[in-house]
């Protein structure tokens, strides 16, 4: 396996996968990111502070009062360099509602027309797919997931908007992802889920993290409006949504 070590100082380094992408890419990390993870748990890799993923790279973060910085880091990379035999489905699965009707899907019929099907076809390619949550990114809580259907990547908007709302999801190049705040944003909005991805009050503050897989579930306005209202009186917990723990 073709590998680049980066240095960052004397406290952390960056393995990347040069030659992968996608969703295999991000698998990959994962595994790396397991594998790291069991030897820090059984005291192999000492002063290991933090490690964070990315699409095709995993960043170490040392102690360097406490960690060997040589040590630690030939032995990630050797990690790295070891065949995976397994790096697909396992972790967690998310069943996202999510709305593609009426303004709650202001860019599908736009999205329907380029890529030459049916608005109802762009919403089963979209919703019949699981992804792969690949990164933690750009917002607190928002998670770009991967891949979606070749006929359905379309750059992003050549004029983004200023105002994107909080749980709108969007489709960009090969990936799609959720806007857990409002915010300005250029990518296609197809639906809105009104589940919340993220909140400091929470153990985890993000409702998603990488490595986890996420599957959308197409309502309607009525079914969104009122899983919004039990959501945001408590009846209903963002955690209702998770459906498989996965294996860990």
């Amino acid at each position: 396996m073709d590998i680049r070590v980066l240095t960052l100082g004397d406290s952390a380094f960056t393995i990347e996968f040069p030659t992968l992408k996608g969703a295999f890419g991000a698998r990959r990390v994962r595994a790396l990111r397991t594998r790291v993870q069991q030897e820090v748990d059984h005291g192999k890799l000492l002063g290991v502070l933090d490690v964070i993923s990315a699409s095709r790279s995993l960043t170490v973060c040392l102690d360097p009062q406490v960690s060997d910085y040589e040590l630690v880091r030939d032995r990630i990379a050797d990690l790295a360099r070891e065949p995976v035999n397994d790096v697909k489905d396992g972790g967690q699965l998310w069943s996202l509602p999510a709305c593609y009707q009426g303004d709650y899907a202001p860019d599908l019929e736009n999205v329907a027309q380029r890529s030459g099907l049916s608005p109802e076809e762009v919403i089963d390619l979209h919703s019949s797919v699981t992804y792969d949550v690949f990164l933690i990114g750009f917002l607190p809580g928002f998670a770009f997931l991967g891949e979606i259907d070749k006929r359905l990547r379309f750059p992003r908007r050549t004029s983004p908007r200023v105002r994107v709302p909080a749980g709108s999801v969007g489709i960009a190049n090969e990936q799609t992802a959720v806007y857990p705040w409002e915010s300005p944003g250029g990518w296609h909005l197809l639906a809105r889920c009104p589940v919340p991805f993220f909140n400091t009050a929470w153990e985890q503050p993000s409702l998603l993290s990488a490595g986890v897989r996420v599957r959308f579930d197409p309502i309607s306005v009525v079914e969104y409006e009122k899983l919004q209202n039990d959501l945001n009186s408590g009846a209903l917990s963002p955690q209702s949504f998770l459906v498989d723990q996965g294996r860990g």
